[in-house]
């Protein structure tokens, strides 16, 4: 299991244990020798001296060196010992592997003794009969926890939230509520915030740890609390909600059902989680892999991959029939079949780079109506000013390279017209996907290196055919 402070103060020396990490980041592979031995000699005592020692990111790490037998007889050797946490930090197929392999009555057992965000982590990835078979073997109280958060869709502040929180009446003394923390053994492990509720369990305030401290134990709890002002609906969504705390430095924040009631709590770890998941998921699409995982098996990943690859089949064949309108040019001037992918590849990578600062800007909302016409100005100068200089370096070459100075100069004005298409096209194609609610991180690519690529041939060849008069 985790460390906790407590083992910690009564155990100093566990800190000096070797660190599981190589120089490279990576688990060290005599780490993971010994775990392999004690694994093949099925020795449940040393792999729960290994393992428990552990933060459960470093166990999540360690799971995802393992193959799929040695994953599933950790779990089983190290029994009682194993952190169920760290399914929270490995990737989605290795968690099933290990969920799938276990009874319900063990799994219950494992989620009964995590958190509630946690514990909702782990079960929104079964199906529906496998979760609710799990669910009814735990006690009513947790059941009803879990079951309240997992009826929230998908992605939303009220899958994330922890339903362990402190709440108290307005008209509790400070001395009360202190008593009450004290003597209450269902608190959450960790919390800052102190809610305040009236009987219906609708959100009044709050109250920091750090003001309970500070005042008397005859105060009044409402003549110290705060009102919320950043409660956060439990159907918002999580970027959102993640958009919240960043933007006013929060630590926690109450998640209230449409009602204003309390339902449940986000706090900054849950966050950062969302906030790294969503940054990923960007990454990905950006690369037209949808949520594929670096566990998946070939097939998912395949498929994963394979409907955007179509559609730039599609795309490749479009600038395939705009080369095809100019083979009489081509044929009579050798040079521009050598010549014209720099020109679109060119184009691409400008218009890479734009989208990319786009779509970002977009999902951190620091692109809006009110600038992005700045935006856009600022980007079509950038484009000419690049265009400009790679322009004068491609007809330079070209010239010494052919011979033609007539050549240089179209190669030159075809790089500046498409580095001007790049860059209107990098900011404009995800900006219009997001207004019409696509996604723009998984659909811009395609659409952007479609528009640089037809840009670019048709433009260097049009101008190359009209210049020299080979038509």
């Amino acid at each position: 299991m985790a460390l906790s402070e407590h083992d910690i103060q009564d155990n100093p020396d566990r800190l000096e244990r070797p660190g599981i990490y190589d120089e490279e980041g990576g688990v060290d592979a005599a780490f993971l020798d010994r775990l392999r031995a004690a694994i093949d000699a099925g020795d449940g005592d040393a792999l729960s001296a290994h393992v428990a020692p552990l933060h459960e990111t470093e166990l999540g790490d360690v799971l995802g060196y393992l193959s799929t037998e040695e994953r599933q007889a950790l779990v089983r050797l190290v029994g009682d010992a194993f952190d169920y946490t760290a399914l929270t930090e490995v990737d989605e197929a290795i968690r099933l592997e290990i969920i799938h392999a276990m009874t319900p009555g063990q799994v219950a057992a494992a989620v009964g003794e995590l958190n509630s965000d946690d514990a909702v982590y782990i079960l929104e990835d079964l199906d529906a009969a496998e979760r609710n078979e799990i669910l009814d073997l735990l006690p009513f109280r947790e059941r009803l926890r879990l079951r309240r958060a997992l009826d929230y869709p998908d992605e939303t502040a009220g899958r994330r939230m922890q339903t362990e929180y402190v709440a108290v009446p307005p008209f509790w003394t400070v001395g009360q509520t202190i008593d009450y923390m004290r003597d209450d053994d269902d608190l959450p492990e960790r919390f800052s915030e102190i809610f305040v509720i009236d009987p219906s369990f609708k959100l009044l305030g709050a109250v920091g740890l750090h003001d309970i401290l500070r005042a008397k134990r005859p105060s009044k709890i409402d003549a110290i609390m705060h009102p919320t002002r950043h409660a956060i609906p439990a159907e918002m969504d999580q970027e959102e909600a993640a958009h919240i705390f960043e933007q006013y430095d929060l630590l926690s924040a109450a998640v209230v059902d449409e009602n204003e009631r309390l339902v449940g709590v986000l706090t900054i770890d849950d966050i950062v989680d969302v906030i790294q998941a969503e940054a990923e998921e960007d990454f990905r699409r950006l690369g037209g892999v949808g949520d594929e995982e670096i566990s998946d098996s070939v097939v998912t990943a395949a498929r994963s991959r394979f409907a955007w690859l179509f559609v730039n089949l599609f795309t490749a064949f479009l600038a395939a029939s705009v080369i095809g309108l100019f083979d009489g040019t081509i044929q009579q001037m050798v040079a521009l079949a050598a010549l014209m992918p720099i020109v679109a590849s060119m184009g691409g990578n400008a218009a890479a780079q734009t989208m990319t600062i786009t779509v970002r800007a977009i999902a951190t909302r620091d692109i809006h109506i009110h600038n992005s016409g700045r935006i856009l100005r600022r980007e079509v100068l950038v484009g000419l000013l690049n265009g400009t200089a790679i322009a004068f370096l491609i007809g330079g070459v070209t010239y010494l390279w052919s011979g033609n100075p007539d050549l240089g100069g179209v190669i030159a004005v075809a790089m500046v017209v498409n580095m001007l298409a790049a860059s209107l096209a990098g900011i404009l194609i995800p900006l219009v996907l997001n207004k019409v609610g696509a996604d723009p991180a998984i659909a811009s690519a395609v659409f952007v290196t479609a528009v640089t690529d037809l840009v670019g041939f048709f433009g260097f060849l049009g101008l190359a055919t009209w210049w020299f008069g080979l038509a």
